[in-house]
């Protein structure tokens, strides 16, 4: 494979599907990197104290995708030798267990990998509009990510 058919690319996609972890891995798969680093965000079963049904997710759509790519752009100004990323993230009802949101990056070396994938799962959470609805039992509540800049403005 020569360098120029293995070009950096980003793949975003937000669907009301079952997220795949291969299928997101395999995305960033390249044979110039020796690091692929994953990071999958699942529905836990509860939350202070009270049982957790399921997660819903909604997202203003074409926007939550523009703020992924500029994610994206930061990364790559900021680990230059990151080749792809992959950013899935789920909407509707998420059931336990299952994933919500699998980023995966592939780089020569392994700290940048990690290091990136860090960054955009906590920069997502901080700047991306997509919003979190646990249902418990009997009640539900709408979540503010605390890392959500617009959410502190106010306080």
């Amino acid at each position: 494979m020569e360098e120029n058919e293995d070009v950096p690319k980003d793949f975003i996609k937000l669907k009301s599907e079952k997220l795949s972890v291969d299928e997101v891995s395999e995305l960033v798969v390249s044979p110039y990197c020796g690091a692929v680093s994953l990071f999958i965000g699942t529905t836990r079963n509860n939350f202070e104290g009270k049982k957790v049904i399921h997660l819903e997710y909604e997202a203003y759509t074409s926007m939550a995708k523009t703020e992924i790519k500029k994610i994206c752009r930061d990364v790559r100004q900021k680990w230059p030798s990151v080749k792809h990323i992959a950013v899935h993230h789920r909407l509707g009802v998420v059931p336990i267990t299952e994933a919500s949101v699998i980023i995966a990056v592939s780089s020569p070396h392994r700290a940048e990998s990690l290091e990136a994938v860090m960054y955009c799962i906590n920069t997502l959470k901080a700047s991306v509009p997509i919003w979190k609805k646990e249902i418990y039992e009997d009640e539900y509540s709408w979540k503010e990510n605390k890392e959500c800049f617009w959410a502190n403005s106010e306080k």
